[in-house]
């Protein structure tokens, strides 16, 4: 059996405050800077740059994250299906499938 220090929730609390009392210390001894008007601006080499006010399309995207989402679950799910259930498996494949071709379809 574990000691009870070992156990998940345990370590969790125990690296939170080991974790806190760090950041703590690291404030504490780091080194105090000024505010200066340009602090909080990107930097570019010294050049200014004009904020970029468009917004992203993030169409492409989904179906980046589709593809991506459909294949790890095939996978995963073929790759951990039991020796005898082999027809089920297809079935699951052929969904993957067919799934994917109602993506690439556009």
């Amino acid at each position: 059996m574990n000691p009870i220090w070992l156990t998940p929730p345990i370590a969790f609390i125990v690296f939170l405050v080991i974790s806190l009392a760090l950041s703590k210390v690291g404030g504490l001894i780091a080194a105090r800077g000024s505010d200066l008007p340009g602090k909080t601006k990107a930097y570019a080499c010294g050049e200014d740059i004009k904020q970029n006010s468009s917004q992203p399309d993030y169409g492409q995207f989904f179906h980046f994250a589709f593809f991506f989402t459909v294949m790890h679950v095939a996978v995963l799910i073929i790759a951990t299906v039991p020796a005898g259930i082999s027809f089920m498996a297809g079935l699951y494949l052929a969904a993957a499938v067919l799934a994917l071709f109602i993506l690439f379809r556009r």
